[in-house]
């Protein structure tokens, strides 16, 4: 009897089609060994990176940290050590205390929360409406206007500074709050920062609005605030911080100590014969702690904002 030899393709094809696929993905593919992507550091480049990362981390946290244990240290500890120490060894607030107890420490944390809540009103509502407008709105004279705030942001602040001076004071608001606050309460970046926000709305919806017969108040009010809150938000975290830790201009402006500022009225701390430096740190402690509690509570919102403005197709 003779045997037939079935073909070798026909046994081939009558063979399971996913023992083929196993055995495929089991064969390890050219270059998959060790290869990297472009976007995939090695080892090194990793403990490169977290490094650089430590370094700038104790640059920037590391003054914070200064400050905070000398404020808590107590008169018998060395401040100057050769050494640095950053865990007080008989830790105590009595210098917060004594802080109070030399300058008017609160009186000037009120005027430099009047002034800060004045530019923060005037940024979140006159940036708003010039932003606005110039993102929507069409007008003559449009891109003169923004081209004219573009050309006062090359110009640093010191140089405008005796110009400011003499309009407050022709306006009569020297050596008041007003007078502090007033050229603070609109800036040029800010209403570019709005501009940038408002453009990004898709035009749309505008257009749908208009449509449905909504006048230029509602459109703001409805579509504009709602896609731009995280925006604002940077505006009132920028805006306080520079009012907050402003210092040569209400160094100008103002005469009477009870009106002060809290970053003027700290220099007070540091006496003409003799300083404590954990009551200057204290101090300083105080004029930094409302910049973190505005920055934290804001961050929230901005995240929120940022996830509520998003348009859905």
């Amino acid at each position: 009897m003779t045997t037939r030899h079935q073909p070798t393709e026909a046994v081939e094809s009558s063979r399971d089609p996913r023992d083929s696929q196993r055995s495929r993905g089991s064969q390890p593919s050219r270059g998959s060994r060790g290869s990297r992507g472009f976007n995939t550091p090695s080892r090194a480049g990793t403990a490169t990176r977290y490094l650089l990362l430590l370094l700038v981390l104790l640059l920037v946290i590391g003054p914070f940290l200064w400050q905070l244990s000398t404020s808590l240290k107590g008169p018998a500890e060395d401040v100057f050590t050769r050494t640095p120490v950053f865990l007080p060894e008989q830790p105590t607030v009595g210098n917060y205390g004594k802080v109070a107890d030399t300058i008017p420490v609160w009186t000037y944390a009120l005027n430099s929360v009047i002034v800060a809540a004045v530019c923060i009103t005037g940024n979140v509502v006159g940036c708003t409406l010039a932003g606005y407008a110039l993102a929507r709105l069409r007008f003559r004279g449009a891109k003169l206007v923004l081209g004219l705030f573009l050309a006062t942001l090359i110009l640093p602040g010191e140089v405008t500074i005796v110009s400011q001076y003499v309009l407050v004071r022709g306006l009569g608001l020297a050596d008041s709050l007003a007078g502090v606050a007033l050229p603070g309460s609109i800036a040029m970046l800010n209403v570019l920062l709005m501009r940038t926000a408002f453009a990004a709305v898709p035009v749309e919806l505008d257009q749908a609005a208009l449509v449905d017969g909504a006048t230029v108040w509602q459109r703001l009010w409805h579509i504009g605030l709602p896609n731009v809150r995280g925006m604002i938000s940077v505006i009132v975290i920028f805006t306080f911080i520079g009012a907050w830790d402003d210092f040569l201009w209400p160094l100008i402006v103002l005469n009477d100590p009870q009106k002060y500022t809290l970053t003027v009225g700290l220099q007070y701390l540091n006496g003409t014969f003799s300083a404590n430096p954990r009551l200057i740190a204290a101090g300083t402690m105080i004029a930094f702690l409302p910049i973190v509690v505005v920055f934290g509570v804001c961050q929230r919102f901005f995240f929120k904002g940022v996830e509520e403005g998003a348009v859905k197709g």
